[in-house]
């Protein structure tokens, strides 16, 4: 979900423009992690702002990721696998977010999970780790933190998603 169908990095953006007048641009990021680039002071503040309740909960969309996914779920068996386990209320908020966002997956195809330990033909994820012991073709999507990496199939945007699988 995060950085893939969710726009997480763009949510940090806004929260430290709105909590600490802090402004950040994907322009310095590239090759790192957003906790990386936070001055100092507020390196301690990423982490107890992702345990707030509600945080995952009104992350942006990506940019075409609903009507690509939906001509997707239209071609392909599709399925939500996120990380969920590892922040307080990640959980409860992401579940609410697929329902708003993708009704039209059903909950049988979201799978909330701390490794993704899976067995499907397509993976798109922004996380290399995750693609570890995946044997399926391997879509990486683009986030600044992977920027740097050039072993993978990459895709920016839900529009070269489409381009490559619909």
């Amino acid at each position: 979900m995060d950085e893939v169908i969710a726009d997480t990095i763009g949510k940090f953006i806004t929260m430290y423009k709105e909590r600490h007048d802090e402004d950040f641009s994907m322009g310095n990021m590239e090759g790192k992690e957003f906790r990386e680039i936070l001055p100092p002071h507020l390196s301690e503040t990423l982490r107890v702002y992702i345990n707030e309740r509600g945080f995952f909960r009104d992350i942006p969309v990506m940019p075409g990721a609903q009507e690509v996914v939906r001509a997707l779920h239209d071609k392909y068996d599709v399925y939500i696998a996120s990380a969920a386990m590892e922040f307080k209320y990640s959980l409860e908020d992401k579940q609410a977010w697929l329902e708003e966002h993708f009704p039209f997956i059903s909950w049988t195809n979201i799978i909330f999970c701390g490794h993704k330990i899976l067995d499907v033909d397509i993976m798109i994820d922004d996380r290399i780790k995750n693609f570890a012991t995946f044997n399926g073709r391997k879509i990486l999507y683009t986030s600044p933190h992977n920027m740097l990496l050039t072993d993978y199939e990459r895709v920016n945007t839900w529009q070269e998603v489409a381009a490559k699988l619909l």
